[in-house]
């Protein structure tokens, strides 16, 4: 079983991207499963229903979600009823959505999980310890678990793969935007990455337009951050997985921009 994991989608850039390479992904590595990180889908923070929508119609079995979740309004009218998108299961309790989806594939369930970190971010409840509630319920129906922790510190996500190691298929960091290259299988069998990377401008700044966030750095004064325009990039990752053990094989980074063609 292989699941394709598609990183941080920034605004219309990243959306792009999306329709122009999943179908071209999808014809040449063949995933059972799908995930897209759509936290700044919409403009650069947050998702609408159009979106989640759009990116389930192209092809992904569920999306997952961080800090933006909350910065578009729309997502409180369909967050409820969105059956796969996820949000951080750490949030407190009375939050809408879930923080936790099963999809199928193959006659086998796979549960989803999206956490967020601590460190440099809004406190939220432990992601560890709901990381371990978590796998106990999602252990009652497959062996086949997913982690998309969303942290902003490289040590914690790190922490997470470490702590979470032979008891979940695999732990993949989001949201600073920028791959990582310490992809790998860990010593129980738990695929890792510390940051999957973004999708959308390649030429901005983590995805805003590089002129407002030199001029923040410079003035240390309030600037208005808009997604880049220009070229765009795909950052994602590959996982063959045991089926039956639900233990990793292998994680491939994906990485496409004009440095780094794609091929057929």
């Amino acid at each position: 079983m292989k699941i394709l994991f598609i990183g941080d989608v920034v605004g219309s850039p990243g959306r792009n991207m999306i329709s122009e390479y999943l179908p071209k992904l999808k014809a040449k590595f063949h995933p059972n499963i799908t995930i897209i990180n759509g936290e700044n889908a919409a403009s650069g923070r947050g998702i609408t229903q159009k979106i989640y929508n759009g990116f389930i119609e192209a092809g992904a079995q569920a999306v997952t979600l961080g800090n933006h979740s909350w910065d578009n309004k729309d997502i409180f009218e369909f967050i409820d009823s969105a059956n796969y998108l996820v949000r951080p299961a750490n949030f407190p309790t009375n939050t809408p959505g879930k923080g936790m989806v099963f999809c199928r594939s193959l006659g086998q369930e796979i549960a989803i999980i999206n956490l967020q970190g601590r460190t440099f971010l809004p406190p939220l409840d432990c992601p560890f310890e709901k990381a371990d509630k978590l796998i106990e319920e999602a252990k009652k129906r497959t062996s086949i678990i997913f982690v998309d922790f969303h942290g902003e510190a490289t040590s914690e996500k790190q922490a997470m793969g470490w702590y979470l190691d032979g008891r979940v298929t695999a732990v993949v960091g989001t949201h600073t935007h920028v791959q990582t290259a310490d992809n790998r299988i860990l010593p129980k069998g738990t695929a890792f990455i510390t940051d999957v990377g973004m999708t959308g401008p390649y030429d901005g700044i983590l995805g805003m337009d590089r002129n407002a966030v030199i001029k923040r750095f410079l003035t240390a004064l309030p600037v208005r951050f808009e997604v880049a325009e220009g070229r765009s990039q795909l950052s994602a990752v590959l996982i063959d997985i045991d089926q039956k053990s639900g233990t990793a094989k292998s994680i491939e980074r994906i990485l496409i921009n004009d440095d780094h063609p794609f091929f057929d």
